[in-house]
Protein backbone atom coordinates (compact mmCIF):
# COMPACT_ATOMS: atom_id res chain seq x y z
CA UNK A 1 0.00 0.00 0.00
CA UNK A 2 1.07 3.75 -1.16
CA UNK A 3 1.14 6.06 1.84
CA UNK A 4 1.72 9.64 2.35
CA UNK A 5 5.24 8.13 4.49
CA UNK A 6 6.44 5.81 2.10
CA UNK A 7 5.84 8.41 -1.10
CA UNK A 8 7.90 11.19 0.82
CA UNK A 9 9.96 8.35 1.73
CA UNK A 10 10.67 8.16 -1.47
CA UNK A 11 11.36 11.87 -2.29
CA UNK A 12 14.06 11.97 0.29
CA UNK A 13 16.01 8.76 -0.67
CA UNK A 14 16.17 10.73 -4.35
CA UNK A 15 18.27 13.39 -2.81
CA UNK A 16 15.07 15.88 -3.03
CA UNK A 17 14.72 18.85 -0.38
CA UNK A 18 11.61 18.98 0.99
CA UNK A 19 9.66 20.91 3.37
CA UNK A 20 6.30 20.13 4.87
CA UNK A 21 3.12 23.02 4.01
CA UNK A 22 0.63 23.63 6.12
CA UNK A 23 -2.59 23.85 3.86
CA UNK A 24 -4.20 25.92 2.81
CA UNK A 25 -2.47 27.92 0.26
CA UNK A 26 1.45 27.90 0.38
CA UNK A 27 3.39 29.67 -1.90
CA UNK A 28 4.51 26.54 -3.88
CA UNK A 29 6.01 28.25 -7.09
CA UNK A 30 8.33 30.10 -5.07
CA UNK A 31 9.43 27.00 -2.92
CA UNK A 32 9.79 24.79 -5.72
CA UNK A 33 11.97 27.46 -7.82
CA UNK A 34 14.56 27.43 -4.78
CA UNK A 35 15.06 23.94 -5.20
CA UNK A 36 12.21 22.35 -2.93
CA UNK A 37 9.90 19.73 -2.98
CA UNK A 38 6.73 21.26 -1.15
CA UNK A 39 4.64 18.58 0.23
CA UNK A 40 1.50 20.09 1.25
CA UNK A 41 0.04 18.60 4.60
CA UNK A 42 -3.51 17.68 4.11
CA UNK A 43 -5.79 14.93 3.12
CA UNK A 44 -3.70 12.82 5.98
CA UNK A 45 -7.08 11.93 8.00
CA UNK A 46 -7.47 8.22 5.89
CA UNK A 47 -4.08 7.10 7.74
CA UNK A 48 -5.28 7.51 11.46
CA UNK A 49 -8.27 6.17 13.71
CA UNK A 50 -6.35 7.10 16.79
CA UNK A 51 -3.73 9.97 17.03
CA UNK A 52 -2.28 9.46 20.56
CA UNK A 53 0.83 12.43 20.07
CA UNK A 54 -1.53 14.29 19.31
CA UNK A 55 -4.09 14.01 22.02
CA UNK A 56 -1.09 15.38 23.86
CA UNK A 57 -1.03 18.67 22.55
CA UNK A 58 -4.32 19.55 20.78
CA UNK A 59 -7.95 19.10 22.50
CA UNK A 60 -10.51 16.52 21.02
CA UNK A 61 -12.75 19.29 19.65
CA UNK A 62 -9.57 20.42 17.62
CA UNK A 63 -10.84 19.59 13.81
CA UNK A 64 -9.40 16.48 11.69
CA UNK A 65 -6.83 18.36 9.64
CA UNK A 66 -4.71 19.87 12.56
CA UNK A 67 -5.06 16.55 14.40
CA UNK A 68 -4.10 14.19 11.65
CA UNK A 69 -1.19 17.09 10.41
CA UNK A 70 -0.09 17.13 14.41
CA UNK A 71 0.05 13.09 14.29
CA UNK A 72 2.07 13.08 11.11
CA UNK A 73 5.03 15.66 11.86
CA UNK A 74 5.49 14.74 15.54
CA UNK A 75 5.72 10.88 14.25
CA UNK A 76 7.45 11.34 10.81
CA UNK A 77 8.52 15.20 10.87
CA UNK A 78 11.69 14.79 11.57
CA UNK A 79 12.62 11.65 9.70
CA UNK A 80 11.15 12.98 6.23
CA UNK A 81 11.34 17.30 6.10
CA UNK A 82 13.85 19.43 5.78
CA UNK A 83 11.76 22.70 7.37
CA UNK A 84 8.37 23.83 7.72
CA UNK A 85 6.63 26.44 5.96
CA UNK A 86 3.28 27.53 7.52
CA UNK A 87 0.39 30.38 6.97
CA UNK A 88 -2.39 31.55 8.61
CA UNK A 89 -5.18 30.09 7.45
CA UNK A 90 -6.88 29.42 10.35
CA UNK A 91 -7.02 29.69 14.15
CA UNK A 92 -6.01 26.04 14.55
CA UNK A 93 -3.23 25.86 12.01
CA UNK A 94 -1.74 29.69 13.18
CA UNK A 95 -1.00 27.82 16.84
CA UNK A 96 0.06 24.90 15.83
CA UNK A 97 3.95 25.60 14.39
CA UNK A 98 5.48 26.11 18.62
CA UNK A 99 3.84 22.65 19.36
CA UNK A 100 5.23 21.26 16.72
CA UNK A 101 8.78 22.67 16.83
CA UNK A 102 9.06 22.00 20.63
CA UNK A 103 7.99 18.81 20.26
CA UNK A 104 10.20 17.65 17.23
CA UNK A 105 12.81 19.63 19.58
CA UNK A 106 11.96 17.37 22.24
CA UNK A 107 12.79 13.83 20.09
CA UNK A 108 16.07 15.52 19.00
CA UNK A 109 14.74 16.25 15.27
CA UNK A 110 13.99 19.96 15.46
CA UNK A 111 13.43 21.29 11.98
CA UNK A 112 13.53 25.36 11.04
CA UNK A 113 9.87 27.38 10.70
CA UNK A 114 9.00 29.35 8.29
CA UNK A 115 6.02 31.44 8.43
CA UNK A 116 4.24 33.48 5.90
CA UNK A 117 1.30 36.16 7.19
CA UNK A 118 -1.76 36.79 4.65
CA UNK A 119 -3.29 40.01 5.33
CA UNK A 120 -6.55 38.89 6.43
CA UNK A 121 -7.79 42.85 4.83
CA UNK A 122 -8.45 43.21 1.40
CA UNK A 123 -5.47 43.49 -0.91
CA UNK A 124 -6.83 46.43 -2.28
CA UNK A 125 -5.02 48.42 -0.01
CA UNK A 126 -1.84 50.03 -0.77
CA UNK A 127 -0.44 49.10 2.72
CA UNK A 128 -1.34 45.56 2.75
CA UNK A 129 -0.33 44.60 -0.73
CA UNK A 130 3.86 46.41 0.62
CA UNK A 131 3.26 44.46 3.96
CA UNK A 132 2.52 41.64 1.30
CA UNK A 133 5.53 41.89 -0.65
CA UNK A 134 7.86 42.36 2.55
CA UNK A 135 6.24 38.83 3.66
CA UNK A 136 7.23 36.98 0.73
CA UNK A 137 11.16 38.41 -0.20
CA UNK A 138 11.10 38.18 3.81
CA UNK A 139 10.21 34.22 3.11
CA UNK A 140 13.06 34.47 0.42
CA UNK A 141 15.70 35.67 2.52
CA UNK A 142 15.21 33.06 5.24
CA UNK A 143 15.39 30.61 3.23
CA UNK A 144 18.37 31.55 1.05
CA UNK A 145 20.31 32.18 4.58
CA UNK A 146 18.66 28.45 6.16
CA UNK A 147 19.82 26.83 2.77
CA UNK A 148 22.59 28.89 1.37
CA UNK A 149 20.66 29.11 -1.61
CA UNK A 150 19.85 32.17 -4.07
CA UNK A 151 16.64 33.11 -5.25
CA UNK A 152 16.51 33.18 -9.39
CA UNK A 153 13.79 35.52 -11.09
CA UNK A 154 14.18 32.86 -14.27
CA UNK A 155 13.99 29.47 -12.05
CA UNK A 156 10.49 31.71 -10.52
CA UNK A 157 8.84 32.32 -13.46
CA UNK A 158 9.87 28.18 -14.86
CA UNK A 159 7.61 27.01 -12.29
CA UNK A 160 4.82 29.25 -12.03
CA UNK A 161 4.42 27.79 -15.86
CA UNK A 162 4.94 24.30 -14.06
CA UNK A 163 2.09 25.28 -11.36
CA UNK A 164 -0.14 26.87 -14.12
CA UNK A 165 -0.37 24.28 -16.16
CA UNK A 166 -1.10 21.47 -13.27
CA UNK A 167 -3.85 23.74 -12.98
CA UNK A 168 -5.05 24.12 -16.04
CA UNK A 169 -4.81 19.82 -16.30
CA UNK A 170 -6.69 19.72 -12.89
CA UNK A 171 -9.61 21.78 -14.30
CA UNK A 172 -9.70 19.69 -17.41
CA UNK A 173 -9.80 16.50 -15.17
CA UNK A 174 -12.81 18.01 -13.34
CA UNK A 175 -14.59 18.75 -16.74
CA UNK A 176 -14.04 14.90 -17.26
CA UNK A 177 -15.64 14.40 -14.43
CA UNK A 178 -18.50 16.21 -14.70
CA UNK A 179 -19.23 14.49 -17.98
CA UNK A 180 -18.85 10.90 -16.37
CA UNK A 181 -16.15 10.10 -18.40
CA UNK A 182 -13.77 9.64 -15.10
CA UNK A 183 -14.87 8.83 -11.69
CA UNK A 184 -14.57 11.06 -8.71
CA UNK A 185 -12.51 8.37 -6.52
CA UNK A 186 -9.83 8.61 -9.13
CA UNK A 187 -10.17 12.07 -9.59
CA UNK A 188 -9.65 12.16 -5.82
CA UNK A 189 -6.71 9.41 -6.11
CA UNK A 190 -4.74 11.27 -8.13
CA UNK A 191 -5.32 14.86 -6.66
CA UNK A 192 -4.62 13.77 -3.53
CA UNK A 193 -1.20 12.21 -4.76
CA UNK A 194 -0.58 15.31 -6.01
CA UNK A 195 0.16 17.06 -2.79
CA UNK A 196 3.39 14.61 -2.32
CA UNK A 197 4.88 14.69 -5.64
CA UNK A 198 6.78 16.45 -7.66
CA UNK A 199 5.14 18.54 -9.64
CA UNK A 200 6.69 17.39 -12.86
CA UNK A 201 5.22 13.67 -11.93
CA UNK A 202 1.84 14.94 -11.89
CA UNK A 203 2.25 16.93 -14.54
CA UNK A 204 2.68 13.67 -16.11
CA UNK A 205 -0.04 11.75 -14.42
CA UNK A 206 -2.73 14.62 -15.05
CA UNK A 207 -1.65 14.17 -18.93
CA UNK A 208 -2.08 10.59 -18.84
CA UNK A 209 -5.01 10.83 -17.08
CA UNK A 210 -6.47 12.98 -19.63
CA UNK A 211 -5.51 11.56 -22.62
CA UNK A 212 -6.86 8.26 -21.49
CA UNK A 213 -10.06 9.40 -20.28
CA UNK A 214 -11.51 11.85 -22.90
CA UNK A 215 -12.14 9.43 -25.50
CA UNK A 216 -14.64 7.66 -22.85
CA UNK A 217 -18.85 7.53 -22.72
CA UNK A 218 -20.44 10.02 -21.05
CA UNK A 219 -22.43 9.96 -18.18
CA UNK A 220 -26.34 8.71 -17.73
CA UNK A 221 -27.83 12.54 -18.52
CA UNK A 222 -30.71 11.66 -15.95
CA UNK A 223 -28.95 11.33 -13.03
CA UNK A 224 -29.04 14.05 -10.50
CA UNK A 225 -26.33 16.67 -10.83
CA UNK A 226 -24.75 17.94 -7.81
CA UNK A 227 -21.32 19.64 -6.37
CA UNK A 228 -19.78 19.05 -3.48
CA UNK A 229 -18.08 21.97 -1.51
CA UNK A 230 -15.82 22.07 1.41
CA UNK A 231 -12.37 21.99 2.94
CA UNK A 232 -11.28 18.80 2.18
CA UNK A 233 -13.20 16.21 -0.20
CA UNK A 234 -15.23 13.54 0.86
CA UNK A 235 -13.60 10.58 2.25
CA UNK A 236 -13.15 7.33 0.21
CA UNK A 237 -15.71 5.53 1.80
CA UNK A 238 -18.37 8.96 1.15
CA UNK A 239 -17.23 8.85 -2.56
CA UNK A 240 -18.60 5.19 -3.28
CA UNK A 241 -21.64 5.95 -1.62
CA UNK A 242 -22.57 8.78 -3.36
CA UNK A 243 -22.02 7.00 -6.63
CA UNK A 244 -23.91 4.24 -5.47
CA UNK A 245 -26.82 6.48 -4.50
CA UNK A 246 -26.68 7.24 -8.47
CA UNK A 247 -25.63 11.21 -7.92
CA UNK A 248 -23.43 12.77 -10.52
CA UNK A 249 -20.94 15.02 -9.41
CA UNK A 250 -20.36 17.54 -12.22
CA UNK A 251 -18.04 19.95 -9.98
CA UNK A 252 -16.91 20.87 -6.83
CA UNK A 253 -16.23 24.10 -4.64
CA UNK A 254 -13.16 21.67 -2.76
CA UNK A 255 -11.07 23.78 -0.92
CA UNK A 256 -8.17 21.28 -1.54
CA UNK A 257 -9.28 21.11 -5.10
CA UNK A 258 -11.13 23.69 -6.99
CA UNK A 259 -10.13 26.66 -4.45
CA UNK A 260 -6.84 25.50 -5.06
CA UNK A 261 -6.29 25.15 -9.28
CA UNK A 262 -9.17 27.71 -9.65
CA UNK A 263 -7.06 30.68 -10.38
CA UNK A 264 -3.38 31.37 -11.41
CA UNK A 265 -1.82 34.69 -11.72
CA UNK A 266 -0.02 35.68 -14.86
CA UNK A 267 3.58 35.61 -14.43
CA UNK A 268 5.91 37.95 -12.14
CA UNK A 269 9.51 38.69 -12.03
CA UNK A 270 8.69 39.60 -8.56
CA UNK A 271 7.14 36.84 -6.52
CA UNK A 272 5.70 39.77 -3.85
CA UNK A 273 3.74 41.03 -7.26
CA UNK A 274 2.40 37.48 -8.00
CA UNK A 275 1.18 36.30 -4.70
CA UNK A 276 -0.34 39.68 -4.15
CA UNK A 277 -2.23 38.60 -7.84
CA UNK A 278 -2.62 35.51 -6.33
CA UNK A 279 -4.20 36.62 -3.41
CA UNK A 280 -6.17 39.02 -4.44
CA UNK A 281 -7.69 37.19 -7.40
CA UNK A 282 -8.18 34.03 -5.54
CA UNK A 283 -10.76 31.40 -6.36
CA UNK A 284 -13.11 32.56 -2.94
CA UNK A 285 -12.59 30.46 -0.28
CA UNK A 286 -13.77 31.03 2.97
CA UNK A 287 -9.80 30.81 4.71
CA UNK A 288 -8.97 33.71 2.82
CA UNK A 289 -11.13 36.30 3.95
CA UNK A 290 -10.71 39.24 1.11
CA UNK A 291 -12.38 37.15 -1.05
CA UNK A 292 -15.25 36.22 1.06
CA UNK A 293 -17.93 38.37 -0.28
CA UNK A 294 -17.23 36.65 -3.75
CA UNK A 295 -18.16 33.39 -2.84
CA UNK A 296 -22.33 33.26 -3.41
CA UNK A 297 -21.93 34.69 -6.48
CA UNK A 298 -19.33 32.07 -7.99
CA UNK A 299 -21.18 29.31 -6.60
CA UNK A 300 -24.60 30.53 -7.63
CA UNK A 301 -22.56 31.23 -11.34
CA UNK A 302 -21.65 27.55 -10.89
CA UNK A 303 -25.29 25.97 -10.32
CA UNK A 304 -26.84 28.02 -12.75
CA UNK A 305 -24.14 26.75 -15.65
CA UNK A 306 -24.16 23.41 -14.45
CA UNK A 307 -27.73 23.07 -13.90
CA UNK A 308 -27.39 21.13 -10.28
CA UNK A 309 -29.89 19.56 -8.39
CA UNK A 310 -28.00 19.73 -5.24
CA UNK A 311 -24.82 20.31 -3.29
CA UNK A 312 -23.45 18.36 -0.73
CA UNK A 313 -21.69 20.47 1.94
CA UNK A 314 -18.68 18.28 3.39
CA UNK A 315 -17.96 20.17 6.77
CA UNK A 316 -15.21 19.39 9.35
CA UNK A 317 -16.49 19.47 12.71
CA UNK A 318 -15.05 22.26 14.55
CA UNK A 319 -14.18 24.42 11.28
CA UNK A 320 -15.90 27.98 11.55
CA UNK A 321 -15.02 29.33 8.99
CA UNK A 322 -17.20 26.86 6.85
CA UNK A 323 -19.94 26.86 9.23
CA UNK A 324 -20.58 30.58 9.64
CA UNK A 325 -21.45 30.45 5.95
CA UNK A 326 -23.80 27.34 5.77
CA UNK A 327 -26.65 29.13 6.86
CA UNK A 328 -26.49 31.52 4.09
CA UNK A 329 -25.29 29.01 1.72
CA UNK A 330 -28.70 27.52 2.18
CA UNK A 331 -30.74 30.16 1.52
CA UNK A 332 -28.90 31.13 -1.43
CA UNK A 333 -29.76 27.69 -2.87
CA UNK A 334 -33.11 27.79 -1.82
CA UNK A 335 -33.31 30.70 -3.99
CA UNK A 336 -32.46 28.69 -6.80
CA UNK A 337 -34.55 25.93 -5.88
CA UNK A 338 -31.35 23.72 -5.27
CA UNK A 339 -31.28 21.31 -2.07
CA UNK A 340 -28.58 21.19 0.28
CA UNK A 341 -27.46 18.36 2.34
CA UNK A 342 -24.63 18.82 5.04
CA UNK A 343 -22.33 16.09 6.24
CA UNK A 344 -20.06 16.81 9.20
CA UNK A 345 -17.03 14.75 10.22
CA UNK A 346 -14.60 14.39 13.02
CA UNK A 347 -11.58 11.71 13.13
CA UNK A 348 -14.13 9.45 14.88
CA UNK A 349 -16.71 9.30 12.42
CA UNK A 350 -14.54 7.13 9.99
CA UNK A 351 -15.65 3.80 11.90
CA UNK A 352 -19.37 3.65 10.84
CA UNK A 353 -20.16 5.43 7.66
CA UNK A 354 -23.39 3.56 7.93
CA UNK A 355 -25.45 6.40 8.77
CA UNK A 356 -24.12 8.70 6.07
CA UNK A 357 -24.79 6.47 3.44
CA UNK A 358 -28.40 6.57 4.91
CA UNK A 359 -28.92 10.03 4.53
CA UNK A 360 -27.25 9.92 0.50
CA UNK A 361 -29.65 7.38 -0.67
CA UNK A 362 -32.49 9.69 1.09
CA UNK A 363 -30.62 12.98 -0.51
CA UNK A 364 -30.60 11.44 -3.81
CA UNK A 365 -34.54 10.43 -3.91
CA UNK A 366 -35.43 13.71 -2.99
CA UNK A 367 -33.56 15.14 -5.56
CA UNK A 368 -35.65 12.56 -8.38
CA UNK A 369 -38.89 13.82 -7.05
Amino acid sequence: MITAYSTIKDLKRAGRRTLGCFPLYPPLELLHSMGFTPVVLWGLRDLYREVPLSDRHLQTYTCSVGRCLTEFMLRHGGELFDGIVMYNACDTLRNLPEILQLGLAGQGQPLPLFRLHIPTSSLEKPADRLYLTQRIHRLIQELEESFNISFSAEAFRDSVDLYRRQRALAAGLQELVGQGRLTVYEFYRMMNAGQRIPVEEHLAMLETAIERYSAGPPADQASPRVIVSGILPPPAGIIDCIAAAGLRVVDNDIAMWKRSYGYSPAAFDDPGEYYIDMFRHHYPCTTVLPTGDARMATLLKMVREKKIDGCIFIGEKFCEYEYFEVPYLKKILEGEDVRLLCLDFSLEDYENLGPYQTRIEGFAEILRG
